[in-house]
């Protein structure tokens, strides 16, 4: 069985998470939210509450497939300060695990060292950022995957962000009927 963790964070960037909350489910991939607090109500960067699964005490790390980053200043930098969930994305990537991050959140990868010659993509906010860490930016990509990295530029490219992952983890062909059947263009 496939796992994959979205973590949030107050601020979070609502439909950069919610998107492809919903297309990794319409796949049938198993994707918990997480909380960064045992108090399970999230509130996004647009006064949206969201309920969170799990808090990130109860993540399963043996069970990770891919861990996923949405983005919002708020919530980023909220991740950023919280030493559990930055040891949970560090963990992740040490082993070689999947890592998505869309908008703000390659930022997050910046300040682990996990950039440095990777191909990626961001919101133009933290495009220093990353470039400084050694991240090789694709401006013109919605989307950019480089090894298991995934990242997406912004708000608008939500839905290419989701099928990407799923992409990833279960095949062009399940994406590309995905895409279809959400008569996505």
């Amino acid at each position: 069985m496939i796992m994959v963790y979205m973590l949030l964070a107050d601020g979070f960037e609502e439909i950069e998470a919610i998107a492809p909350l919903d297309i990794l489910r319409r796949a049938n991939i198993e994707t918990s939210t997480v909380s960064l607090t045992r108090d399970p109500f999230v509130n996004g960067g647009h006064d949206i509450a969201v309920i969170a699964d799990l808090s990130i005490d109860e993540v399963d790390f043996e069970s990770i497939d891919m861990l996923v980053l949405p983005g919002g200043g708020l919530g980023v930098d909220t991740i950023s300060k919280s030493t559990a969930a930055m040891d949970l994305i560090a963990r992740t990537w040490k082993a070689d695990k999947l890592l998505a991050a869309i908008c703000a959140a390659p930022s997050l990868l910046a300040k682990l060292d996990i950039l440095d010659g990777m191909s990626v993509i961001c919101h133009p906010s933290v495009a220093d950022v990353v470039s400084v860490a050694g991240g090789k930016l694709h401006p013109d990509a919605p989307v950019v995957c480089d090894g298991n990295l995934i990242t997406g530029v912004a708000a608008g490219a939500s839905i290419d962000f989701g099928l990407k992952l799923v992409e990833v983890l279960r095949g062009g062909e399940a994406s590309e009927n995905l895409r279809k059947s959400l008569h996505y263009v």
